[in-house]
């Protein structure tokens, strides 16, 4: 009888070690895996690639996005190539593949969507039918939430009847004039002012960030600074939703009501130019209009439930920015993170000295806190 419980089990002396490349490729693999659960679950990075986020967040910077702050996404199209966009450059190629699509799921997070956070989701008014987790990604700053009514009046948005802050450093544009002499393209270089366009001799229409403003107007040729607002009543079919039935402009705009879950709108010709497409594309129902009577998934209707919460996004450069002024509701289910940290910018219009914005690395991304 063996009572030798505490013996080591042999080994197999005749196994054979692995090899150098062997063991390569299974570091190589477990990075792989665990990189792909990190990205999938805690954070992504994300390049901002235009000027809607300025002064905020510039062109070129580089961001960890967190996926812990409003809960991770669950993949919808799991089979896809890991830290690729859905498609190589311009091309048609893809990088995922459809054939298999799992419902919305999001895993709880530490919060919710807040006025004045910046956040990164998918575009939701993409042309092409990608799936939702495929779908190009934005970053602009959340002003409105589920249930809210969003108006903007003079280019101040008001949530409720109260004005939502603006970030810090936000942008817009202003008419100058000048006395007709010439600008010093070294001078706007230097206060990062960007002329959209020469109006006559002596004036512009330009975007001047908020720091740059004081010395800008301090100069002895700029004899006025006028911030450019649309009238209200000088409606723009440019601006959601995009029907003569509202006058509205991205300077006045509104009201409007931000679907939350469980609202219920009535259908009429009004409601449906705002909310038809949230209802049949990103809530997957059937809709028609037959006449003055209206059919959800054959199903006669006058009233609509909604299944999902909505959020409205604007860009800190308000003048510069395709936002939700433009193209409506966000969905939650295209809700990616939140922006935490700028680790990188570069800035691409500087000298090679100058390439790296060098005050920006790690600077953490300030959510705009409301009163």
């Amino acid at each position: 009888m063996n009572w030798n419980f505490f013996s080591r089990k042999k080994t197999d002396v005749n196994k054979p070690k692995k090899s150098i490349l062997r063991e390569w490729a299974d570091a190589a693999l477990f990075a792989l895996v665990a990189s792909t659960i990190l990205r999938g679950l805690v954070f992504s990075a994300f390049a901002i690639p235009s000027a809607s986020m300025e002064g905020s967040l510039l062109t070129g910077d580089y961001l960890f996005v967190s996926k812990l702050s409003y809960g991770a996404r669950m993949p919808m199209t799991p089979v896809a190539i890991p830290f690729l966009e859905a498609k190589v450059t311009d091309s048609k190629i893809k990088t995922y593949w459809d054939g298999i699509k799992l419902p919305y799921l999001r895993l709880p997070g530490l919060g919710e969507v807040q006025k004045g956070d910046a956040v990164v989701f998918n575009y939701p008014a993409q042309t092409d039918l990608r799936p939702v987790d495929m779908r190009d990604h934005y970053i602009k700053r959340c002003v409105g939430t589920p249930g809210d009514i969003i108006t903007i009046v003079d280019g101040q948005v008001y949530a409720n009847g109260k004005a939502v802050k603006n970030a810090p450093q936000a942008q817009t544009s202003y008419i100058v004039s000048t006395d007709g002499n010439d600008l010093n393209p070294e001078m706007l270089h230097n206060l990062h002012i960007e002329v959209r366009q020469q109006l006559d001799a002596a004036s512009y229409e330009m975007i001047i960030p908020a720091d740059s403003y004081a010395e800008f107007k301090g100069y002895s040729n700029i004899k006025s600074i006028k911030p450019v607002i649309m009238p209200k009543g000088e409606g723009s079919i440019a601006v959601f939703p995009n029907s003569e039935l509202f006058k509205w402009n991205e300077d006045n705009f509104g009201p409007l009501l931000i679907p939350k879950r469980g609202t219920t709108i009535k259908l009429n010709d009004s409601t449906l130019a705002i909310y038809s497409r949230a209802i049949s594309f990103y809530e997957n129902n059937k809709l028609d209009v037959k006449g003055k009577e209206v059919f959800i998934n054959d199903k006669k209707a006058g009233t609509y439930t909604f299944k999902m919460n909505y959020y409205w996004m604007m860009g800190d450069n308000r003048h510069n920015s395709e936002d939700s002024r433009f193209w409506g509701f966000v969905p939650e289910d295209h809700i990616v993170g939140k922006a935490m940290i700028t680790w990188m910018s570069i800035d691409s219009t500087e000298s090679f000295l100058k390439h790296i914005r060098w005050n920006r690395i790690f600077r953490p991304i300030q959510s705009v806190e409301q009163e």
